[in-house]
């Protein structure tokens, strides 16, 4: 009985195995016959619009690259474009020859770097009564709210002209309060504005570098300075991030100070005039990158942007990936949602000129924002691994290996110190644009999170107090450490791998094993500061 009932086992394997053959059999008939004259054509199209915008990030790159060599040859430092002078004391004048100055800090339930803020801000030299250092407090969570209020009464102890500002509602998130803040009596007597966020430490000489632009250049509405990060070393993440931001300040933002006096306001670590800012409409809510938002109406008013690459302000990357994640949709969804909502409205303006107009429109918005994000991903994680299933379609090796080369190398020279690491921040930055397609996809058609704003949380000292036991007691929730997407991504370049090393001739393989691995790593959340705990 039992040799019979093996026998049966073994004649259904044989059966089951045999519809198994008969059903791939099946599914590679049906692909064969559609690859070449459905699939390949359509892939043919993907690989030349891919191609055409990776020449339109190319030529960006390059482009911005050759002025940045051009500016260091020449010595051309805003010193030297711009009027600059050091403020003189005048003894008629006293005081009154320093202009006055406004300094805000909005602040949401910042526990960990409150302190750090409003310390700095109040260390700012520059004389007591031509200062204003205003919090501005949305907490929620009651004891934050009295621990910042605290420290606010304690620099006011010290002589310090502190405000202590608070809302009812968290309306417009930070624009909202940042608006609010303006409303205030005592605003009216000051001539700019200076922005830090909760985590941002200033020098104490940052207005003597700064205000002197202002002072002497009437036409000049905003000095931007550079971010210097604390915690780069932290993680691999956190210096994945640092060679990003490298290149946004030394390069991006330095050519559009240069060539057009005009970049996107970061948000921080800059200084207003608020003639300029009132004249651009204020502070609006309408995305989540008001920043950006204010420094576009400022730019078609006319005003002028200056860029200090040498004047850096202390300041927290983001080091948990949950955080990181959030600051990137709102970085890649904010900017393509106000390029939606601004195009008509640039084409239309009449005060700046043509050759300015497009370097915003195609530049600036298109090309930075919304072309980088999307070809990314679209190119090196979808279409590449696709070209391996269907060899009918030829990938031309400049666009497949020397542009993308190019570019990267252009990115990495901002960042010397990390060029060992340029292998893991190409995987890094594929599997992040899955994360910015997204965003951008959801600005552009202004759906679903197209308004979330999530505050970015920052650890301050907090890391350098707890313990590794303490750090391993922090959970994530299963919906929190895996992303699925990213995850659905990694079979798909698993798959073409495999199929590549198994029956292709381009050894496109190694690529993709190397990008699968980084795909499933962070779809299973194992990068940042605190690793899941299973």
């Amino acid at each position: 009985m039992d040799r019979f009932s093996t026998s049966g086992n073994v004649f259904s394997e044989e059966a089951f195995t045999g519809v198994g053959n008969d059903m791939a059999q099946q599914i590679a008939l049906v692909w064969q016959q559609i690859r070449a004259p459905l699939i390949a054509p359509l892939l043919n199209l993907a690989v030349i619009i891919c191609l055409l915008m990776s020449v339109m990030l190319f030529i960006e790159r390059v482009y911005m690259a050759i002025v940045i060599v051009l500016l260091k040859l020449c010595g051309k430092r805003p010193e030297k474009k711009y009027k600059w002078e050091p403020i003189k004391d005048d003894v008629e004048s006293g005081n009154t020859v320093y202009p006055m100055v406004l300094v805000q800090i909005p602040m949401y339930n910042e526990r960990e770097v409150f302190q750090l803020s409003i310390g700095a801000a109040c260390g700012l030299s520059w004389p007591s009564d031509r200062i204003i250092v205003q919090v501005l407090d949305d907490s929620t969570d009651p004891t934050i709210k009295d621990l910042v209020e605290m420290e606010c009464q304690k620099w006011a102890g010290k002589g310090i002209n502190i405000k202590y500002e608070i809302r009812d509602n968290r309306k417009g998130y930070k624009a909202g309060a940042l608006k609010e803040g303006m409303k205030h009596n005592y605003v009216r007597e000051c001539d700019y504005v200076v922005i830090f966020d909760a985590d941002f430490q200033p020098e104490p000489d940052f207005l003597w570098k700064a205000v002197p632009f202002l002072m002497h250049n009437p036409d000049i509405g905003l000095v931007q300075a550079r971010w210097k990060f604390v915690n780069a070393d932290e993680c691999l993440m956190t210096r994945m991030q640092e060679m990003s931001l490298d290149y946004h300040f030394t390069v991006e933002q330095e050519v559009g100070s240069a060539t057009h006096a005009f970049f996107g306001f970061n948000g921080t670590a800059g200084i207003w005039r608020i003639k300029a800012l009132n004249e651009a409409g204020g502070w609006k809510d309408r995305t989540t990158v008001e920043d950006m938002d204010l420094a576009v109406r400022a730019s078609l008013r006319g005003w002028k942007f200056v860029f200090i690459g040498n004047l850096g302000v202390k300041n927290e990357l983001p080091s948990t990936f949950k955080a990181y994640r959030y600051q990137q949709h709102r970085w890649s969804c904010g900017p393509a949602n106000l390029f939606r909502k601004m195009l008509k409205e640039i084409i239309a303006n009449k005060k700046v000129s043509a050759w300015k107009k497009f370097h915003v429109i195609y530049g600036f918005f298109f090309v930075r924002k919304i072309v980088a994000h999307i070809v990314t991903f679209v190119f090196y994680c979808v279409v590449i691994p696709a070209t391996v299933l269907v060899p009918e379609v030829q990938l031309p090796k400049w666009g497949a290996v020397y542009i993308p080369t190019t570019i990267t190398l252009l990115n990495a020279m901002s960042t010397p110190r990390s060029l060992h690491l340029l292998v893991f921040w190409i995987l890094f930055e594929n599997v992040m644009s899955l994360h910015r397609t997204k965003a951008t996809i959801i600005g552009l058609l202004e759906v679903g999170r197209v308004n979330e704003w999530v505050v970015t949380e920052k650890l301050g000292d907090a890391l350098k107090a707890k313990t590794v036991k303490q750090m391993k007691k922090r959970r994530s929730k299963i919906g929190e450490r895996l992303h699925v997407l990213e995850l659905f991504t990694g079979v798909y370049l698993f798959f073409c791998a495999c199929y590549d090393f198994a029956f292709g001739k381009n050894h496109f393989f190694i690529y993709l094993f190397l990008q699968a691995a980084a795909f499933f790593i962070m779809g299973f959340g194992y990068i940042g500061t605190f690793v899941p705990d299973f």
